[in-house]
């Protein structure tokens, strides 16, 4: 048995099979309770509203309002963290649902044990998802600037490094380098405990949801070399 509460998911999915098979595995699952499933991104929205889900499993292309939009109206208003769901490793779509405020990244490919686990990981907001994948979307999408005057990475670097500081800033780079907290641990000689108190005071200074904007901002800031 898992403690506390268990986490509560919904599923968007248009294809029934998809959606009935993912709904089966979390389910089935201890520590997890399905509490809706959307055929499309209008129905995952209204869920989202009515049952306040910790994740939402969503699919990207859907009829009507998609998978992006619905995301983009989630996270709006409200804390509900999103998990996209898709078939291609780099589609471009996912550029958008990280603008809208997704929390993660799973192929749908991706074995049972793997996706309850992601979803541990997005309902906790502790840890940027599994490796390859989101880190290659992760790093696609923060080196795609808006063209902008030399030296204006480098003022959003000393803007940045007003609001933080030194060691929050390590732990910034490390984080946008991929490393988790046990990691990041290691790497600056701190407990784990340390790391978390880190991590929350930058979520709180820079206003990110989690994980995947601060790597976004230390990508953006020049903390990361994305050729790295």
């Amino acid at each position: 048995m898992s403690d506390g509460p268990p986490i509560r998911v919904v599923v968007a999915d248009d294809q029934t099979l998809v959606r009935v098979g993912l709904s089966g595995i979390v389910a089935a699952a201890d520590g997890f309770e399905v509490v809706g499933e959307a055929a499309d991104g209008a129905q995952a929205v209204r869920l989202a509203r009515v049952e306040h889900p910790d994740v939402v499993l969503m699919d990207i292309r859907m009829p009507g309002t998609d998978g992006l939009e619905a995301t983009r109206l989630i996270t709006a208003d409200s804390g509900v963290r999103i998990l996209i769901l898709t078939t291609f490793d780099l589609d471009e779509y996912i550029y958008g649902a990280l603008r809208a405020g997704a929390s993660g990244f799973l192929l749908k490919s991706t074995p049972p044990e793997d996706l309850l686990a992601a979803i541990r990981v997005v309902a906790a907001g502790e840890a940027l998802l599994a490796p390859s994948v989101t880190r290659r979307l992760i790093r696609e999408f923060a080196t795609r600037p808006t063209p902008s005057p030399a030296g204006a990475r480098g003022g959003e670097q000393e803007r940045l490094l007003r609001v933080i500081t030194g060691r929050e800033a390590e732990v910034l780079t490390l984080i946008g380098r991929g490393l988790t907290n046990t990691e990041i641990a290691e790497e600056l000689y701190v407990s784990t405990g340390t790391v978390k108190t880190h991590v929350g005071h930058l979520l709180a200074k820079l206003a990110a949801r989690d994980r995947v904007q601060l790597v976004i901002t230390a990508y953006r800031a020049g903390l990361v070399d994305p050729s790295a």
